[in-house]
């Protein structure tokens, strides 16, 4: 039986000034990339359904061009209300800064997340994904990343993006507040923790180790 994963993605397509952004196209395609070649199944849901909004920031070096045959199945897809957990082994949960705004504080969201966690099933997520920890709570009331090892976008690496003004939290700070056991590494590098059912990344340079590590757990 073929292993199959959720992949999550974000319906925001702005900042609350008005600016751009969305999915940062990278953690989505290469982590579907890599499970795609070793015959595990996606499903691809949002958190409101239909069009998915791309950041445009992800997209300046031929990315729409590469990574086209994804773009082509995020143009409309089915919200999180469609889900049923039994059917997965595994979520992914990719980030851009649309998901610090409608992936944060999302009880709907959480319930699919603390029901993964409660099956046993990997949960993963990079960069600014794990923004759909914040707020998160298992059915007994306690934060679903107390005293979990990960890594997400870095409080150091918002401010040398210079966006820390512009998103409603800092998606470290918040992470370590719940009892999170947060690892940082130097600024845009490579780096993924795994702590039991827990996979993330930290940043958009994660985005082919975490397909990788997410691959290799759900196929060992």
């Amino acid at each position: 039986m073929s292993k199959k994963v959720l992949f999550v993605l974000t319906s925001r397509n702005q900042y609350d000034d008005g600016s751009q952004t969305g999915l940062w196209l990278e953690e989505a395609s290469e982590p579907y990339r890599i499970l795609a070649e070793a015959n595990i199944t996606v499903d691809l849901v949002s958190i409101d359904g239909g069009a998915v909004p791309i950041d445009a920031n992800s997209t300046q070096n031929g990315e729409l061009e590469q990574y086209s045959d994804f773009v082509d199945k995020i143009n409309d897809v089915p919200s999180i209300k469609t889900v049923n957990v039994d059917n997965y082994d595994a979520i992914y949960l990719p980030g851009g800064h649309g998901t610090v705004f409608d992936f944060g504080h999302n009880q709907e969201l959480a319930t699919v997340i603390a029901e993964f966690k409660e099956q046993n099933k990997f949960i993963s997520s990079v960069c600014h994904g794990p923004s759909a920890f914040v707020g998160a709570k298992d059915k007994n009331g306690n934060f679903i990343v107390k005293d979990v090892t990960l890594t997400a976008f870095t409080d150091e690496e918002e401010r040398a993006m210079g966006l820390e003004n512009k998103v409603p939290f800092l998606t470290q700070s918040e992470l370590e507040n719940q009892g999170a056991k947060f690892v940082t590494k130097d600024n845009f590098v490579s780096h993924v923790e795994q702590d039991g059912l827990f996979i993330t990344g930290q940043n958009p340079q994660s985005s082919i180790a975490i397909g990788e590590t997410l691959r290799d757990a759900l196929t060992q």
